[in-house]
């Protein structure tokens, strides 16, 4: 979407309690294939935006942040609508409430936004296919290999902002 070329990117829940927009494109589209991943959307997978907190807005309603456990025991804080529940992003621990893990699927034009990166495919279910040449990872990677340089600068600067 456009509005006087400033590019965003609006999403939200199943019932429209809350309705969020993203301010710019993502840094980075991880598709997470961890059997954490796997159980907490009950699905095959997680595709999650990575993007700055405060280039995420709450256009309506309130989110209900659920803590619930990770792989690295540090937890993460899943963002759902209070009626519905749908989880429309998360936040890890290493990096708090500075950036944002966006629910693909929950934006209004999910199809924007493939994965970059193929991660913990070690876990990945044996009937999903992965498309040729997609970069895939064992486990997780190295962010300074597969990350662009402009994606880098934005990380940099959104720890910068947040005095990391």
């Amino acid at each position: 979407m456009s509005d006087n070329n400033a590019t965003y990117f609006d999403g939200g829940c199943d019932c429209k309690a809350v309705r969020y927009r993203m301010l710019d494109t993502p840094m980075f589209v991880h598709c997470c294939h961890c059997r954490w991943c796997q159980r907490e959307t009950g699905t095959a997978f997680a595709l999650n935006a990575l993007i700055e907190a405060d280039r995420v807005v709450v256009l309506a309603g309130e989110v209900e942040v659920v803590n619930t456990p990770s792989l690295s025991g540090k937890g993460q804080k899943i963002a759902r609508c209070p009626l519905c529940k749908i989880a429309v992003w998360s936040n890890y621990a290493g990096l708090g409430d500075v950036q944002r893990f966006i629910r693909v699927g929950t934006l209004d034009d999910p199809d924007r936004f493939a994965p970059d990166i193929h991660i913990y495919t070690q876990s990945k279910q044996p009937w999903v296919l992965l498309p040729p040449g997609a970069p895939a990872m064992h486990a997780y990677y190295e962010r300074e290999q597969h990350w662009s340089a402009a994606s880098l600068e934005r990380r940099r600067a959104m720890l910068e902002r947040a005095g990391r």
